[in-house]
């Protein structure tokens, strides 16, 4: 699986929330139900059994899909607003973001704004095998995006209304460090041997770089207007991270933590919000939200290769764990485009939640 700082993501075209909370951990169960087939079920060359899971943020459930035939197999209800997702590394968890707080743009007069519902905050902690939500951990104010530290014992997670990064004990659901991190952070990342963790700044354009051997920032440094997602090359050696407004992508030097060359993307209401890579880092994959693309990047030359239109708004990305499809959440449209990564157009489009926005794949 590819390290993000959010599987992810859709939903509105700006988000920004507010809502506090003090911690402890609640037990909550959940159903599941069938939901619609596919429009088309295209044939996969993947031999290896998958699932999709995909969050939707305002009917605030998640749907599960069957990697190969791509049929709908669940409805999981989680709670209110679930945004980022992450997996476990022995792939039997999921941690979903839940927050009280209400959509809204930047810039909105507040006093238009339903009250926040803080009691809806937590990171709910769903069982794969049984598609269960065993429990909600509170103690995290508007949580958006998070990682899974490897060993799986603690999780990284983007405080937005209080510009910070909370560190939480999975077990024990204790907050175990705050740090300052920029206005607005969103996006999460944890590079492949797990020892920094980036976190990104909307309203400061900056990512900060937490060390996971003492939880505090390190290092911080400018990225692009707007800063949205960002995920680590395999080795680790390299980062990206997409900017929404000035419609770019910083590639940084993920060992000295410098942006090393900047990639701008072109065109129509280009807006880069999620960002993943090929399984051979040959391949840089943004979704484009406005500008209704995915792009294809070639990874040596940092030039655009293809696009393909996909549904309205793109955000969350998933890479299928073979490399061979791609999965776009398109909130407004509330599906998710399959996307053939060889000859790079639309095979399928699969009916989800409402407004999806986070999608992550995980090999069964």
């Amino acid at each position: 699986m590819r390290y993000h700082i959010t599987l992810l993501a859709l939903g509105a075209f700006f988000i920004a929330a507010c809502g506090e909370r003090s911690g402890e951990v609640s037990e909550t169960s959940a159903s599941t139900s069938a939901s619609p087939a596919p429009t088309a079920a295209p044939q996969t060359r993947s031999s290896v059994p998958y699932r999709v899971y995909v969050t939707n943020e305002r009917s605030g459930d998640m749907t599960v899909i069957d990697g190969l035939t791509h049929e709908v197999i669940a409805t999981v209800p989680l709670g209110k607003r679930p945004r980022g997702i992450q997996v476990s590394p022995d792939r039997t968890q999921l941690f979903i973001a839940l927050s009280g707080s209400p959509i809204a743009g930047p810039g909105v007069d507040e006093s238009s704004l339903p009250p926040p519902d803080p009691a809806a905050d937590g990171i709910g902690v769903v069982d794969i095998a049984s598609l269960k939500l065993l429990r909600i951990i509170r103690g995290v104010s508007d949580p958006e995006q998070l990682v899974v530290s490897r060993d799986g014992k603690r999780l990284y997670i983007a405080s937005e209304d209080t510009g910070t990064a909370v560190v939480v004990d999975v077990e024990t659901g204790q907050t175990v460090a705050t740090q300052e991190v920029g206005g607005e952070p969103e996006g999460v990342g944890i590079s492949p041997d797990g020892r920094f963790v980036y976190v990104t700044s909307e309203e400061e354009h900056k990512v900060s770089v937490i060390s996971t051997d003492t939880n505090e920032v390190i290092a911080q440094f400018e990225v692009g207007q707007r800063p949205r997602q960002a995920v680590f090359s395999s080795d680790g050696s390299r980062a990206y991270v997409t900017a929404e407004l000035d419609g770019t992508v910083s590639v940084v030097d993920a060992r000295e933590h410098k942006v090393i060359h900047t990639i701008r993307l072109t065109g129509e209401l280009i807006r880069p919000m999620e960002v993943d890579l090929s399984p051979d880092d040959r391949l840089i994959y943004v979704t484009t939200g406005r500008g209704r693309k995915l792009i294809e990047i070639d990874n040596t030359t940092y030039e655009p290769l293809r696009e393909v239109t996909v549904g309205a708004r793109p955000w969350g990305l998933a890479v299928s764990p073979d490399g061979t499809l791609l999965y776009t959440a398109n909130g407004p449209s509330n599906d998710v485009s399959v996307v053939d990564a060889e000859s790079f157009t639309v095979v399928a489009t699969i009916p989800v939640g409402d407004s999806p926005w986070g999608v992550i794949a995980v090999e069964e």
